[in-house]
């Protein structure tokens, strides 16, 4: 399947990628570019650039939302040689420059579900970023202001979203998803609500909201996974003052109990000081 980007508001364009259902953004201004994102593999990523290059010719600067293999593992074909800025949080940064460690987790994680992929993935090559960003920081795009925020942690440790308030667009990154349930692998389920809250101060009933994986929401739609990451947080918190099994509280919480036992048990481990 061709790879194409759409444009969802005034020369920003969302390109999904239909294997993960993975998001990139794409921004342009006079004369300079942003992509965010940069999917898993090589193969991906230069097809991504090839549809990046039927929308604008203008060199692009890199910005990845954290460091899972899907939205980072194109960097090095991305990036050029030698390699364009590549913007992402500190603590996603280092994680990068483990790269071996990346690979096998990722090829772990795809091994039963998509055994073609994982293959690809022990052999990709990862690229740390070359601009690491602590809580917040402007760039101009060709004359079109983008503000990178680190809100907490949430998805991740090293979540960052994009602002792009002259379009009114929100690239959220992991921290909203529409195609699945939210994954608490990496996650700190207790704090992902403040992160969502301060996610929702910077929307308005006009933003266009571009979750990590799935179709393009809005306010309203953040809001109310806002309310169910809030309802799961508040059951965590609830069966461990009472001793509650983990089990027990993810069979009633929000999600589904799959990915609801992984975010119970990361939550215990936090309120045992384990995280």
């Amino acid at each position: 399947m061709t790879l194409r980007f759409v444009e969802v508001a005034d020369r920003v364009h969302v390109l999904r990628e239909p294997l993960l259902q993975v998001n990139v953004t794409l921004l342009v201004g006079d004369g300079a570019a942003l992509l965010v994102d940069t999917l898993s593999t090589a193969g991906q990523a230069a097809e991504l650039a090839r549809a990046a290059r039927a929308v604008t010719p203008y060199p692009w600067v890199l910005v990845n939302t954290h460091h899972h293999f899907d939205h980072c593992f194109g960097n090095a074909t991305l990036a050029g040689d030698p390699p364009r800025p590549v913007y992402a949080h500190q603590l996603a940064a280092a994680a990068l420059r483990d790269p071996d460690r990346l690979r096998r987790e990722a090829h772990a994680e795809m091994r039963d579900e998509q055994p073609h992929l994982a293959g690809e993935l022990l052999n990709t090559d990862v690229l740390a970023p070359t601009h690491p960003v602590g809580e917040r920081e402007e760039l101009d795009v060709g004359g079109r202001p983008v503000i990178l925020r680190h809100l907490g942690r949430a998805h991740t440790a090293a979540d960052l979203v994009v602002h792009i308030p002259d379009a009114e667009v929100l690239v959220a990154g992991d921290l909203v998803e529409q195609s699945g349930p939210p994954a608490f692998e990496d996650s700190y389920p207790l704090r992902w609500p403040e992160a969502v809250a301060e996610l929702l101060r910077m929307t308005t009933s006009t933003t266009v909201v571009v979750p990590g994986h799935g179709d393009l929401v809005d306010h309203e739609f953040v809001h109310a996974q806002h309310g169910l990451l809030s309802d799961l947080a508040w059951r965590i918190r609830a069966g461990h003052a009472g001793g509650t099994p983990a089990e027990r509280v993810a069979a009633e919480a929000p999600f589904g109990a799959r990915p609801a036992l992984i975010a119970t048990r990361r939550g215990y481990a936090e309120l045992n000081g384990e995280l």
